[in-house]
């Protein structure tokens, strides 16, 4: 598991002296446990890594929109700090699917599903985060959706 992954690699950044990645962990351990909070109320993944997954992708995207602002803004300093959070997060995501893989999936569900313009988009995107959320970048799977049916 994800989780187990994670209390490992910040007992070793503790051992090792790791600052960066010892506050990295400890910042990704606390959304996980906010995100645990939230789902105790509401409906929760049914696998657990999902759960993480979807709080690391957007840690990931946090993060990704604040180093362009900081690099508009003139601070470099700033946007390395997140830059070497974003590493260390993505050391515990799964492998992403690549373009190629991701339209095969698309073409595969839109096979099955009978899907053939854009009223059945919202089927298509359904299934395919339904099996392949943790391993795609949901957005960049909106638009390879939206142009495979159009």
């Amino acid at each position: 598991m994800i989780r187990d992954d994670i209390k490992a690699a910040q007992i070793e950044a503790m051992k090792a002296g790791d600052k960066t990645s010892r506050g990295a962990i400890m910042l990704m351990q606390s959304a996980i446990k906010n995100r645990d909070i939230e789902a105790r109320t509401g409906k929760a993944p049914e696998d657990d890594d999902a759960l993480v997954v979807e709080v690391l992708q957007k840690m990931v995207k946090q993060r990704r929109e604040s180093i362009e602002m900081y690099a508009k803004g003139g601070r470099q300093e700033l946007a390395d700090a997140e830059a070497a959070e974003v590493a260390v997060i993505e050391r515990f995501l799964p492998k992403a699917m690549s373009d190629a893989e991701t339209a095969a999936a698309i073409e595969a569900i839109k096979a099955e599903l009978g899907a053939t313009g854009m009223k059945d988009m919202g089927r298509v995107m359904a299934e395919l985060k339904a099996r392949h959320a943790t391993t795609l970048d949901m957005s960049k799977a909106s638009a390879a959706v939206k142009a495979a049916l159009s």
